[in-house]
């Protein structure tokens, strides 16, 4: 006997960043307060999967469960390094199970808002709604939000280059005071490149205990081991030799200015990674998922059609320049981020980033790279 369908002014498919983002946006707003909303997750978050970083000139939305927070980093090059005072920046971290944990215990307080643990089998258009169907019910709605990732789409097509940001993790505990907890590492290049993008991301707590993370961005993964590898070397060159394991935490991030649109509809809006919304020049998303759900917010309520509501604008067409050259020159990577750094200020750099620089930051930041590599790129997406 076929189950009944459930309907909802609004459905989330998928509780990570983007949905738990636009479904706190939406618990805060007195716009949807009337409104019967459903979050369809596959399994409860119990443990730490990940952290998310990101820069803030301000106290922000989410103050409350940052972890730790820096006003100075380090950028090093083979070649050269730059200390950045960070200031008026704060660079921040939450880590995953807090913010899971922060959401899900607002919405228990909103009974207009449902959760079920399922997993998704089908999202279908179906007169003018979208059904969700999982393995224990079928749910409709005039508007689906899916952070549901489907790769094939991006890496089986050749027009727009797919790199990942892979990484492994280990949080690691020393017997001495082998960390400075108020200079975090940015990016580390000064280790041997093989031929692609790869750099060292150092997040320290204290004096005795920091977050390692060897970040890749290339095209293809590496083997476990040869992660494990990036670390221990790493740690054996900045002299530490005697450390535990606390934790550990992988990732694969696709890079890619891949347009996503055209798998909205009316009644349906990938979200999140799946709708594009990973920074493609460097893999940030967290930030650029807040910033993303607050446009969201206020589109809905114009109670226009969800494949109206779009993110393309300059920034996707220099983030698409940026990932064809990446991915053109992956050995050359290190220099290009060099170079990004060494021509301007951070302030200006973290203005791009965010898309929320001016045109003279613009052309600030594209006079860094080669001239005729861009040129190169350029024409080929013109042409």
């Amino acid at each position: 006997m076929p189950l009944k369908k459930k309907s909802y002014d609004y459905i989330v498919c998928g509780g990570g960043a983007s949905g738990l983002l636009l479904l706190l946006g939406m618990s805060e707003d007195s716009f949807f307060q009337n409104s019967k909303i459903l979050l369809i997750e596959k399994q409860s978050q119990k443990s730490n999967d990940r952290t998310w970083c990101f820069w803030e000139t301000n106290p922000g939305p989410l103050e409350e469960i940052v972890s730790y927070r820096w006003d100075t980093a380090l950028f090093k090059h083979q070649q050269w390094h730059k200390k950045l005072l960070l200031d008026p920046y704060q660079y921040k971290m939450i880590r995953g199970i807090d913010f899971y944990n922060y959401v899900h215990n607002i919405l228990q307080k909103h009974p207009n808002v449902d959760v079920v643990y399922e997993t998704v089998s089908q999202v279908k258009d179906v007169d003018h709604l979208t059904q969700v169907v999982t393995d224990k019910g079928h749910y409709e709605s005039p508007k689906v939000f899916s952070s549901i990732n489907q790769p094939q789409r991006y890496t089986n097509q050749k027009k727009y280059p797919v790199l990942q940001q892979h990484f492994l993790g280990w949080i690691v505990q020393t017997p001495q005071e082998d960390f400075d907890p108020k200079e975090l590492v940015f990016m580390d290049f000064d280790l041997p490149q093989n031929d692609r993008t790869q750099f060292m991301y150092v997040l320290p707590f204290s004096k005795d205990q920091a977050l390692l993370e060897f970040t890749l961005f290339s095209k293809d993964l590496l083997t476990p081991q040869a992660y494990e590898k990036g670390i221990t070397d790493y740690l054996e060159k900045i002299g530490i030799d005697t450390y535990t394991i606390v934790e550990k935490e992988t990732g694969c991030i696709p890079m890619t200015a891949y347009n996503f649109d055209p798998h909205n509809t009316k009644s349906l809006l990938h979200i999140g990674t799946a709708g594009g919304w990973t920074k493609a020049s460097t893999g940030y998303t967290f930030q650029n998922t807040i910033k993303k759900t607050q446009e969201l917010l206020l589109f809905l309520k114009k109670d226009k059609p969800l494949d109206q509501f779009k993110i393309r604008g300059r920034y996707h067409f220099y983030d698409t320049l940026f990932i064809d050259v990446l991915a053109r020159y992956n050995d050359q990577g290190s220099d290009l981020f060099k170079n990004l750094f060494q021509k301007n200020h951070h302030q200006t750099i973290f203005r791009f980033l965010d898309e929320d620089a001016s045109l003279w930051d613009d052309l600030k930041i594209m006079r860094s790279f080669p001239l005729l590599v861009f040129l190169k790129a350029l024409l080929k997406r013109l042409f």
